[in-house]
């Protein structure tokens, strides 16, 4: 059953990393990488494991496509665009990956599960207010001081950013309520607790993730246009950025990292002692 079902996961990470490919929401070596996720995931987790994970990716590329050519003015903020490249994929969902290892090791326990649900809220949240709060009409305020920023920078946040945040970490709460023998909830209270639980993993996953882009993050300096941004070492005109804050080292994809290792561990905890 094991091999068959890890090659079934493989042909189905594969059609859908295809299908995202063609549709220009993942490059070659993020396709490769989601297939390669994927197979692990469902080959080892079955479909509750697998539907987080295609949440995860069905709505967050969605909006990313959806919202294109609102960020257009933006992509000079970002190290990357809309479309995901490998980093980005393993970022988001790497530790999902190692979570669903863990489980195989202790079956019985229900903790991985939980903090496998509070990973791709964090990453949930923080992509959907990433993408919506574009649509904000007031200006962003640095998470930090509070001040107003330019709209894409790193730590900044609006209302309706942080709204979204809610609402895509709440989504996968919910989706992960339909599982109960994995989240090893037997009442509807039970449930509605996991709900709320993962809820507020994912939403602070997503707040972690904007402090660090207020302050650890690698930010640049692009001399030419006068425009801090997170691309190094070339801006897109195409000028040598310079390093002006955060640590070298911590690029966005690093952040997103830790925003889903938070998220997992707060969820992980209330999990150990549910």
């Amino acid at each position: 059953m094991f091999p068959t079902q890890l090659l079934a996961g493989f042909f189905l990470g594969t059609i859908i990393s295809f299908a995202a490919l063609k549709s220009n929401v993942l490059t070659w070596d993020g396709a490769l990488a989601a297939a390669l996720l994927g197979a692990l995931i469902f080959g080892l987790g079955g479909l509750p494991w697998a539907t987080l994970l295609l949440v995860f990716f069905i709505t967050s590329s969605s909006l990313s496509r959806l919202l294109a050519r609102r960020k257009v003015d933006l992509a000079e903020k970002f190290s990357k665009g809309s479309r995901r490249d490998w980093g980005q994929v393993v970022a988001n969902g790497g530790l999902g990956a190692v979570l669903i290892l863990i489980q195989t090791r202790i079956p019985n326990e229900v903790w991985p599960w939980w903090a496998y649900a509070g990973a791709f809220a964090a990453v949930n949240a923080d992509t959907w207010a990433t993408e919506l709060g574009t649509l904000s009409k007031i200006p962003p305020r640095m998470i930090t001081t509070g001040k107003i920023t330019e709209r894409g920078a790193s730590g900044g946040i609006t209302l309706v950013g942080t709204l979204a945040s809610l609402i895509g970490a709440a989504l996968i709460g919910t989706v992960a309520g339909i599982f109960p023998i994995q989240a090893g909830t037997k009442t509807v209270f039970q449930t509605s607790i996991l709900i709320g639980m993962i809820t507020i993993s994912g939403l602070t996953g997503a707040f972690i993730d904007s402090l660090l882009g207020a302050t650890f993050q690698s930010i640049y300096h692009c001399p030419t246009c006068e425009k801090e941004t997170e691309n190094h070492p070339y801006h897109l005109c195409g000028t040598l950025t310079h390093h002006i804050r955060g640590l070298s080292w911590l690029n966005n994809d690093g952040v997103n990292f830790v925003a889903s290792l938070i998220g997992a561990c707060i969820a992980a905890l209330i999990g150990l002692n549910y």
